[in-house]
């Protein structure tokens, strides 16, 4: 197993993507802190469901935005575990909210979405860099978004925090070198009930994608353990698509396409 006798923390991890992502470690073999803001009966699913597969797992609640509930979170998995290699800055939040309509885009929603996305990750990472030197360094991956590139997200705001998330990851990799690796996935549009989107636009992305699907869930999962995982031991400062090529290829039609 790509991970044995390691222990991972992975934020939001009780629903959607970072459900599949907390299953994943855990098949892995790492231990698993699945940690949750409000979801406790689906973060404490999870980390059953990976007990069950025969992995160790622990249900955490932690809102992010608040350092000292995230500094309370690590000093717990230093006391059970005395190490920390992972983290997995996962957790997010967003409202839709049309970009046009600027009236709309508050100041709660403003400060609820870089809380969560952006300031909540710093606050993990700062708490946890201390018990990952102990532990011999280790390996962070924030979940960003494809918004990041196409600032064509679920508001304006919240694709903002995830390309300062992603420009962040680049100055958390040079700064925690070379004990501490630091990168980063960004999805496109998942199937999952973030941020509340409508089923339309998960057929229009199908629609347009150059592979006429989109990502899973347990896709960017995959691409998650790869980047914990030795077999990334000489990337650091890097984010990953993981959007079924659109993005980078756009919505154009191959020659041979009618």
């Amino acid at each position: 197993m790509k991970l044995k006798d390691r222990v991972a923390i992975v934020t939001g991890g009780g629903t959607g993507m970072g459900r599949a992502i907390a299953k994943r470690l855990g098949a892995e073999g790492a231990a698993v802190v699945v940690n949750y803001r409000a979801s406790r009966a689906e973060a404490e699913e999870v980390a059953a469901e990976i007990e069950a597969a025969g992995g160790t797992a622990l249900a955490l609640q932690a809102d992010v935005a608040d350092e000292r509930q995230v500094r309370a979170m690590v000093a717990e998995v230093e006391e059970r575990w005395g190490r920390l290699d992972i983290l997995v800055n996962n957790a997010g939040w967003s409202k839709i909210t049309p970009h046009w309509e600027l009236d709309a885009l508050t100041d709660e929603i403003w400060d609820r979405t870089l809380d969560t996305n952006l300031r909540g990750a710093f606050y993990c990472v700062r708490a946890a860099v201390p018990l990952m030197r102990s532990s011999g360094g280790g390996s962070i991956v924030n979940n960003t978004s494809a918004s990041a590139f196409t600032a064509a997200g679920s508001t304006i705001v919240y694709s903002a925090s995830k390309a300062a998330m992603m420009n962040m990851t680049k100055s958390l990799a040079r700064a925690l070198a070379p004990e501490i690796r630091v990168n980063a996935v960004a999805p496109g549009l998942i199937e999952t009930r973030f941020a509340g989107w409508p089923a339309e636009a998960f057929e229009l992305s199908r629609k347009v994608s150059p592979l006429k699907r989109i990502p899973t869930a347990e896709e960017v999962a995959a691409t998650v353990l790869f980047l914990a995982s030795d077999d990334a031991a000489a990337i650091t400062a890097e984010t990953i698509l993981v959007d079924c090529g659109l993005t980078q290829l756009g919505r154009g039609r191959r020659r041979d396409q009618k």
